[in-house]
C-alpha cells in the first residue's frame, strides 16, 4: 500500500494523518525513508534538518521533497534543532525557507536548552523573544511554528509549556506533544487532557521503562487513550512514528499497522490490554 492509496479510507473514521520523522531512520537516504514510509501505509513525513534537508543546502531540500511527492507524502512539518537563541536568530530564515522549499507548513523548533525549573527570568525571557522573533518570520513565510516537547528545555511539564505559549504570544505557535519518559500512562494522559487544544501533532513512540524502546503495541492502552482524546476533537493533525525499536527499518512495516490501526480506532474506552 502506497501512502496515496492508503488515503482511500472510509469517511469519518479519523482525524489523525499517520506519517513518519525522518530521524528514526538516520542511515537511510531520504528517498529510501519516503518509500519505506509509503509502503507501510504512511501518508507524511517530517524530514529532519540535521541528515535529510539540512537548511543551507537547497540541492539536498529539493531531493527531499522529490522524494516526498515521488511516493505519495506529504512533508507536513520540518524538524529543525533551532532553539531560539539569540545567536541563533540569524539563521532562522535561512530555516523558513528550506520548509518553504520542502513544501513544509510547519517547522519544528526548541524552547532553549534548560529545563524549566532550572532556568533563570533571564534565560526564559531570552528564549521566549527567540520564538516571538522566529514566529514573526515564520508568518513572513506563510508557517507555523510547533514547539518540541522535550526534557531540558522550557516545554518538559505541561505547564511550562502552556505558559510559554501565552508569554509568547503568537498565533502561529503551538506545540507538539508525546509521552513524558518515565510518565505512567495516567500521567501522559492527563497531561496530554490539559495541552490538547494546543497541540498541532503528536511524536509516537513507546519507551517503557525510561528509554527502553518497546513496540508500539506494548502501550497500546495508552496510545488508545490519547487517540480516543485528539479523535474526540475532530481536529487534523498529524501523528509521526519516531525511534522504533533498534533503529530497524524492517519494524516499519508493523510499527505502522500498529499506529494506523489504533489512531483509526472507533471513539470509545480504550482496551483493557495491549493491542498485538
Amino acid at each position: 500500500m502506497t501512502g496515496r492509496e492508503s488515503r482511500d479510507r472510509a469517511p469519518g473514521t479519523t482525524v489523525i494523518t499517520p506519517g513518519l520523522c525522518s530521524v528514526t531512520f538516520r542511515r537511510l537516504p531520504a528517498a529510501e525513508v519516503a518509500r519505506r514510509a509509503a509502503e507501510a501505509g504512511l501518508e507524511s513525513v517530517e524530514w529532519g534538518a540535521d541528515v535529510h534537508a539540512p537548511p543551507a543546502d537547497p540541492d539536498t531540500l529539493r531531493a527531499a521533497r522529490e522524494a516526498s511527492e515521488r511516493y505519495g507524502l506529504t512533508c507536513c512539518s520540518y524538524g529543525s534543532y533551532f532553539r531560539a537563541t539569540h545567536d541563533e536568530l540569524a539563521e532562522f530564515p535561512w530555516i523558513a525557507r528550506a520548509a518553504v522549499l520542502l513544501g513544509a507548513p510547519r517547522v519544528r523548533v526548541w524552547a532553549g536548552g534548560v529545563g524549566s525549573v532550572a532556568a533563570t527570568p533571564q534565560e526564559r525571557g531570552a528564549t521566549e523573544a527567540g520564538l516571538r522573533e522566529a514566529a514573526r518570520i515564520a508568518a513572513d513565510h506563510g508557517l507555523e511554528l510547533a514547539l518540541e516537547f522535550h526534557s531540558k528545555t522550557l516545554t518538559d511539564t505541561v505547564t511550562s509549556t502552556l505558559r510559554l505559549l501565552d508569554e509568547v504570544g503568537a498565533d502561529n505557535l503551538r506545540t507538539y506533544w508525546q509521552p513524558p519518559l518515565g510518565a505512567s500512562d495516567e500521567e501522559a494522559l492527563a497531561g496530554l487532557c490539559r495541552l490538547v487544544d494546543r497541540v498541532s501533532a503528536v511524536h509516537v513512540f513507546s519507551w517503557w521503562p525510561g528509554n527502553h524502546r518497546l513496540p508500539l503495541a506494548d502501550r497500546g492502552e495508552l496510545w488508545a487513550g490519547v487517540f480516543e482524546l485528539l479523535n474526540a476533537r475532530r481536529v487534523p493533525m498529524e501523528a509521526l512514528l519516531e525511534f522504533v525499536p533498534g533503529d530497524d527499518p524492517a519494524v516499519l512495516a508493523r510499527e505502522a499497522a500498529t499506529l494506523r490501526r489504533v489512531a483509526a480506532r472507533p471513539q470509545g474506552p480504550p482496551p483493557r490490554a495491549p493491542l498485538r
